[in-house]
């Protein structure tokens, strides 16, 4: 006659020694990965309206100068008038071709030629002030500009 008996059976323990590396491994990856924001807007910006709108393609061949009324919080400190920010400072025209040749100084040679300043001002500023950072790119040799805009949804 055969004997049939229970065999227990244990389910074997999980090893998570290699965890910590699998974990740091994952963390580090998203580190390199993600892009932070350098710049906090300190002006605001509701873009103008376009149509046939092109995306930069060298993002890091892109310097930002920002053109717009203080935010809420900083128009007592500034004055509710227009302000050009150029990255967390507010500056004036005739600091843009000390910032430009700043910028430049941080490319990388090949990213010098292909610089380009992107203008984002909000639809409500006046055509002088962005005439005069114009100008004053001008004089600093940096010559591509872009203007940013958001899609007409009409």
């Amino acid at each position: 006659m055969m004997n049939f008996r229970k065999k227990s059976h244990s389910v074997p323990e999980l090893n998570t020694s290699s965890l910590p590396d699998l974990i740091f491994s994952v963390l580090f990856f998203f580190m390199i990965v993600t892009h932070m924001r350098q710049v906090t807007l300190k002006v605001e910006c509701r873009m103008p309206e376009g149509k046939n709108l092109t995306r930069l393609t060298k993002k890091s061949a892109v310097s930002h100068i920002y053109i717009g009324k203080p935010t809420k919080d900083l128009q007592g400190k500034y004055g509710s008038g227009t302000q050009i920010q150029m990255n967390d400072k507010f500056a004036s025209a005739s600091d843009v071709q000390d910032y430009i040749s700043a910028e430049k100084k941080r490319m990388s040679p090949e990213d010098q030629k292909l610089m380009t300043v992107s203008i984002k001002a909000d639809q409500n500023t006046r055509m002088g002030v962005i005439t005069d950072v114009k100008q004053a790119l001008r004089q600093a040799k940096a010559l591509k500009i872009s203007y940013s805009a958001v899609e007409n949804r009409k």
